[in-house]
């Protein structure tokens, strides 16, 4: 593949190219590390990188060699969102309250990913706990958008974000409490996916647990798929993860969405925002998938107000990681964290078992709305990224107005949601759609996200 710079090639390229042997993963590893060297610093997607990843790299090519590559992912180079246990670096958070020390074991997914071959280059940048949008955290600093490094990546996962759009390898996680896959992922133009609840197993526990996923973010539908397949096997240490199911989950993929009913959701159970490039792309998703076979229109999913739930349960676990942080470290946290947590984290007992309650009817109102309709559709984000530089203000109000107003339905009732890029915005940056499917139905999602990938394929962003 002497024209294409292997960096830039999509996993299952990558492993087509070891198997035929045009490529081998030292190869690629050499081709990535050189284009961290000459873009990370502009950008700041890496927390840290794996001084061991060449070893892994040159293991890998000796078994390529051999005709016994490991698993699926052999040789291919994965990052890891700095939430995420990889045993032998620290997990700092984002945050000048954690510890520098190594922890011992890796997460369930990491796990899942060595297991499969993959290389792990690096842990990537997140927000101070994966608590916002806005691509910076107090230990790391800004992560810029590779589309324009004037604009946030957008967050948690803004590492990940930086790091696909970037071409610092193609397979990436990240995180999702309420957004924090899909809202990097549309504003970096990746494919962003948030599985059912309990698909790939946490462990250890995050500040979000009751809402939070681990997800794939690459350039292709297949690729988070193959990834996918990885990450989202058993693991004892997740008494809630869901039993094993060690499909390829590109299986059925291509299958389309002919016959399939899609509904519209305009509404997320509260007035959400959305701008004129928002709107578009949603009127331009429907019409791929009307022209691929499938049925599309208006739907009501008749949802409470998630976005009074989701704000308690946002509120009580900042108070909760608070009231946890030593009293010596808690002004290192960023203020933000502190305003929401004096904000939203007084509540009652009685306030947060209402919380609870609404989580429950959501999750039966879309339930419901499943009877009917195969996929819904909705915008991903309210608009393009803010600005990098800008100051995080009135964090309250930006959850449901400038963050997450799509997304964090669908953390409350616990359905696979997916983002896919749907090209630019007015002002050259990416824009997106987000369709979700009934819990457990991730298959669905996919080929849907497919279908509109080979209908419109999505661009990567031009650094040189």
């Amino acid at each position: 593949m002497p024209d294409i710079d292997p960096a830039l090639l999509s996993a299952e390229d990558m492993l087509a190219a070891f198997a035929r042997r045009q490529l081998t993963p030292v190869d690629v590893l050499q081709a990535i590390t050189e284009r961290v060297a000459r873009l990370n610093p502009g950008l700041n997607a890496f927390a840290v990188m794996n001084p061991g990843a060449l070893q892994e790299a040159g293991e890998s090519t000796s078994r390529w060699r051999s005709g016994r590559p490991i698993g699926p992912l052999d040789g291919v180079p994965c990052t890891v969102k700095d939430l995420v246990d990889v045993a032998g670096f620290p997990t700092r958070r984002g945050s000048r309250t954690t510890s520098s020390d190594p922890v011992p074991d890796d997460a369930p997914m990491v796990m899942g990913l060595k297991a499969a071959g993959a290389v792990i280059l690096g842990k990537t940048t997140t927000t101070e706990f994966g608590w916002k949008s806005p691509g910076d955290c107090p230990l790391h600093g800004i992560t810029r958008n590779p589309w324009n490094p004037a604009y946030t990546t957008g967050g948690s996962s803004s590492g990940a974000g930086a790091a696909g759009a970037a071409g610092f390898g193609p397979l990436h996680i990240g995180t999702d409490a309420g957004g924090s896959v899909r809202i990097p992922a549309a504003w970096c133009g990746l494919v962003g996916l948030k599985p059912t609840y309990g698909r790939i197993p946490q462990w250890p526990a995050s500040a979000f647990a009751s809402v939070s996923c681990a997800g794939p973010m690459t350039r292709t539908v297949r690729d988070t798929a193959l990834m996918f397949g990885a990450m989202a096997r058993w693991d004892l240490r997740d008494p809630f993860c869901l039993p094993d199911d060690p499909r390829d989950w590109r299986d059925g993929i291509e299958a389309g969405v002919a016959g399939l009913t899609v509904g519209v959701l305009n509404n997320p159970g509260f007035d959400a925002p959305v701008d004129a490039d928002g709107i578009a792309a949603v009127e331009r998703a429907a019409q791929l998938l009307i022209d691929a076979g499938a049925y599309v229109e208006q739907a009501d999913a008749g949802l409470p107000d998630t976005s009074t739930g989701f704000g308690r349960v946002w509120g009580a676990a900042l108070a909760r990681l608070v009231a946890g942080t030593p009293s010596q470290l808690v002004g290192l946290l960023e203020p933000g964290i502190r305003e929401v947590a004096d904000t939203l984290g007084g509540m009652s007992a009685i306030e947060f078992m209402d919380a609870e309650a609404i989580r429950a009817a959501a999750g039966h109102a879309m339930a419901r709305l499943h009877q009917r309709y195969d996929l819904v559709r909705c915008p991903t984000v309210p608009g393009g990224p803010p600005l990098a530089d800008a100051p995080t203000v009135d964090p309250v109000r930006s959850l449901w107005t400038a963050w997450a107003p799509w997304t964090f339905t669908f953390n409350l009732t616990r359905q696979p949601a997916i983002t896919v890029p749907m090209g630019p915005r007015a002002d050259g940056l990416p824009n997106s759609v987000q369709i979700a499917a009934a819990q457990f139905r991730d298959d669905l999602v996919l080929r849907a996200a497919r279908a509109i990938e080979l209908a419109q394929p999505f661009a990567v962003a031009d650094l040189g």
